[in-house]
């Protein structure tokens, strides 16, 4: 039951306040039409920030797109989604994971070019479903991804990061740095029970600033990170790089579309099943937004980008929905995007910091997925839902991978591939086989 604003909406401004402004009442949550104080407001924005900005960060040191640019495209890509979907979704769009590979497959020389030509196709192929979507509706989305194939592919997602929040894909995480992810970790827990109100939100935010006070004190900062920081200026533009296009390059990206239908689907269902709203209505416009940030990313320098789970999981910790806190984070990863001191400073964040902080998040995601079950009551006695959840699951979190040739396509891919393939497919082998004229009506067998 959702408390009523004390203060009511101003023409200025779209989002009531939620309650005194201050609190949440037990069982309650801020919904996306409303708001905290803009304190409390700014504070949780700037706790998405916080959360967003280790994978934004990650998929361009890894492909080897500027940082900079990425956070910048990132912060207007979540402005133009907030837009678009009529500041009622609320979503982070940072840079995709499902990128990666057909990115470093599509350099060409190690120029970004043609790799930021698919990007931007792959982002008006994204558009032009959402425009397809919200024109025709969304009941044909809810057909091929009923609540048992969106709730796989969400719990894939938050099994398939968690190796990184481990081994930070290599890079460092908690196997790197043990004592501060757990002191990170330990930090984000304690806070969340141990704070009331607004303090209690921000656990996430407090953890990270815990975990990297213990490592600037044990001498654990990346010496030549701390160099950076020293030497980077305060303002300054980020680097821009044009596209170009070509059929190869095309080819091995626009497949990911796939993946980013999936992730806004499941983003969809996931804020709704949180809010108890129904938000299918607004599915098109989220496709269509995400295609847009997606195009304007490959046409400036930047990675493409996604709805993203680790905001799910800071939603679900905090129980703020309020878009106000996404255009305060949209903003700020825009203004940080034009200070390569800020850049320099998230290059200090150490990797056990982050991957404490990601144990968190990934696991709600995770979860997030089987709470779209539970909200569904999806039946779990049909051997169709079972398997379709259990072989889709196991494939994410193994991160199974097919390479065809400069193809490859990994377990979010191919989890949510099989998802749709094994639930459709003996849906349709179940329906034929009741509607042959030898066979027996009744009930689907059972395990």
């Amino acid at each position: 039951m959702t408390q009523t604003p004390t203060e009511p909406r101003s023409r200025w401004s779209p989002w009531t306040v939620h309650g005194d402004g201050r609190s949440i009442r037990p069982g309650d949550v801020v919904h996306p039409g409303e708001r905290l104080s803009w304190p409390r407001t700014v504070g949780v924005g700037v706790q998405h920030v916080v959360a967003m900005f280790g994978a934004t960060f990650t998929v361009p040191l890894i492909t080897g797109f500027p940082p900079a640019t990425t956070l910048f495209f990132s912060g207007i890509g979540t402005l133009l989604f907030l837009l678009i979907t009529g500041n009622r979704l609320p979503s982070y769009l940072g840079s995709s994971f499902a990128f990666i590979a057909p990115v470093l497959a599509a350099k060409s020389g190690g120029d970004l070019g043609p790799a930021l030509g698919g990007i931007l196709v792959a982002g008006v192929a994204l558009a032009a479903v959402g425009l397809v979507v919200q024109l025709a509706g969304a009941r044909w989305i809810d057909a091929l991804m009923p609540p048992v194939v969106t709730g796989a592919i969400v719990a894939l997602i938050g099994l398939n990061l968690a190796p990184v929040a481990w081994d930070g894909g290599g890079s460092g995480g908690v196997k790197a740095q043990p004592l501060i992810a757990v002191v990170t970790l330990a930090a984000i827990l304690l806070a969340t029970v141990v704070f009331r109100g607004f303090l209690a939100r921000l656990s996430i935010l407090l953890g990270v600033v815990v975990g990297w006070l213990l490592a600037a004190l044990l001498g654990q900062l990346d010496p030549t990170a701390v160099d950076g920081l020293k030497q980077a200026a305060w303002v300054g533009l980020p680097q821009f790089h044009a596209p170009s296009f070509e059929w190869r390059a095309i080819v091995l990206v626009i497949p990911v579309i796939l993946v980013l239908i999936a992730e806004n689907a499941g983003h969809v269902k996931a804020v709704a099943a949180m809010t108890g709203r129904n938000l299918d209505k607004d599915m098109g416009r989220a496709f269509l937004g995400d295609g847009v940030a997606t195009m304007l990313a490959g046409a400036g320098g930047g990675s493409g980008t996604t709805t993203y789970a680790e905001n799910i999981g800071v939603m679900a910790a905090t129980r703020v929905y309020s878009t106000a806190a996404y255009w305060v984070a949209g903003a700020a990863a825009v203004l940080l995007g034009l200070s390569p001191k800020f850049g320099a400073l998230i290059q200090t964040v150490p990797a056990g910091v982050l991957g404490g902080a990601t144990t968190a998040l990934y696991g709600l995601i995770a979860i997030l997925g089987a709470r779209i079950w539970i909200e569904a009551r999806v039946d779990f006695h049909d051997p169709v839902n079972l398997l379709t959840a259990a072989v889709a699951v196991i494939i994410g979190a193994a991160n199974y991978t097919l390479t065809a040739g400069d193809l490859s396509f990994n377990g979010i891919a191919l989890g949510t591939a099989a998802a749709l393939l094994i639930y459709h497919g003996m849906r349709l082998i179940a329906r034929l086989r009741r509607t042959t004229p030898d066979s027996r009506p009744g009930p689907e067998p059972e395990l």
